[in-house]
């Protein structure tokens, strides 16, 4: 165990899905709490290399790609984590593998976790009508669109469909990924 941290989620791998134009503190905080936790994560991009976060109102730190999207496989991770930024999401939902890998773990029962624009991708899968959810308040009409049921508040969690508004929530965001992750396999999401 570390000083800084817990084994908790030893043994436990998270995607992290982004292209350039993400937020910045909503890759780096989830990233670096959930390995304080112990979980090894994966950026995990459209391109090798690095991707540019966006900084509040201006370009921010690169980070480092881990795998390509055509790289990965829904069963080598335990979670998914999808940060917003307002580029970063508009161009994923684009992305037909993205798109297929975030819908994959949305049927598999594992945890998906989406924060601010974050949820544009999920939209796309189809598999939102029914769910519990928040967003950026701009996806409000997207997401009731799409059918799920928005709600505004810090974090919402509807069968380890993990949501949150924007980077204020992150500590709540955070804490519930965990959460989910040490209770397991949900039931599909359709």
């Amino acid at each position: 165990m570390s000083i800084f941290g817990s084994d908790k989620l030893k043994g436990k791998k998270i995607a992290i899905v982004a292209t350039d134009g993400f937020e910045q503190s909503e890759l780096e905080e989830p990233k670096k709490y959930l390995e304080g936790e112990g979980a090894e994560t994966h950026v995990i991009s459209l391109k090798s290399g690095s991707i540019k976060g966006w900084d509040q109102k201006d370009w921010g730190n690169k980070v480092s790609v881990d795998k390509t999207i055509d790289e990965v496989s829904v069963a080598d991770y335990d979670a998914l984590v999808l940060p917003g930024g307002q580029m970063n999401p508009d161009v994923l939902r684009t992305e037909k593998k993205v798109v297929a890998f975030a819908a994959e773990f949305m049927r598999s029962g594992k945890v998906v976790a989406a924060i601010c624009h974050g949820p544009w991708t999920l939209i796309e899968t189809g598999l939102l009508r029914g769910h519990n959810v928040t967003s950026w308040p701009s996806l409000k009409t997207d997401l009731t669109n799409a059918g799920a049921q928005w709600q505004d508040s810090e974090v919402v969690v509807d069968k380890g469909l993990i949501t949150s508004r924007n980077p204020s929530d992150l500590p709540a965001f955070n804490k519930k990924i965990v959460e989910e992750i040490l209770e397991g396999k949900h039931a599909p999401r359709s």
